[in-house]
């Protein structure tokens, strides 16, 4: 695997969270369709997906996404939402919809990129096992000392909780990129994890993969005809 691709994401207010992030945190729109919104600082960097989606929403297992800026100073300089809360390296906000969004200060090639998604579950060490299954590194823990699996210098962070399923999750996936999805695809099944659905668009060709807590994974492969800026 190359790197943590995009994370995606169910929202009610696609427009409203699109215009904070390219408005306040240095991204720009890269497509938009009837359905949703790709928007990041780079279209080969860390990137997030808004789908329309019926509201409310609910955090479900999604704790937060953590932004990588290369100065959180001059970063929030830019911020107009209300941080939450800001320690040595790290800034805390809060988007519409209950979405947590962290911004971590951190060496970075463009103005900002993926550093890591925390997700809430029961049993840290387990998923960890089972995201080195389908193809993350394990990693020591992070500041927060919760367990880590790691791609491409971005990671997921396992935070010990329990959270009530629900129908209208925030979280729609996780995609990686990668050469072959089909080889990864051989990878997953064999490990014993559920092919949930196979997409063959236009410049991508995507295996999505039923990870830890019911997490949607999404190998996705780019296509010599893929061309976003």
């Amino acid at each position: 695997m190359k790197t943590l691709d995009h994370v995606a994401l169910w929202v009610a207010h696609r427009d409203e969270t699109a215009a904070i992030l390219t408005e306040q945190l240095e991204m720009h729109v890269i497509e938009r369709t009837d359905t949703f919104t790709l928007v990041g600082a780079d279209a080969r960097r860390g990137k997030l997906t808004l789908f329309d989606a019926e509201g409310p929403r609910n955090t479900g297992t999604l704790v937060h996404v953590a932004l990588r800026v290369p100065s959180l100073e001059e970063a929030l300089e830019k911020v107009q939402i209300p941080v939450l809360k800001s320690r040595l390296g790290e800034a805390h906000m809060e988007l519409p919809e209950g979405l947590h969004l962290v911004l971590v200060e951190a060496e970075t090639p463009v103005a900002v990129d993926l550093d890591h998604v925390a997700i809430a579950c029961s049993d840290p060490e387990a998923c960890a096992v089972a995201w080195e299954q389908l193809g993350f590194n394990r990693v020591a823990p992070g500041p927060s000392g919760a367990e880590r699996v790691e791609v491409g210098g971005a990671f997921l962070e396992l935070r010990r909780e329990q959270r009530e399923q629900t129908d209208r999750p925030l979280l729609n996936h996780l995609a990686v990129l990668v050469d072959s999805a089909d080889e990864w695809r051989q990878t997953a099944e064999d490990s014993g994890h559920e092919i949930a659905e196979v997409k063959d668009a236009a410049n991508t060709y995507a295996v999505f993969v039923w990870g830890p807590e019911r997490t949607k994974l999404e190998y996705v492969e780019h296509k010599p005809s893929f061309s976003l800026v």
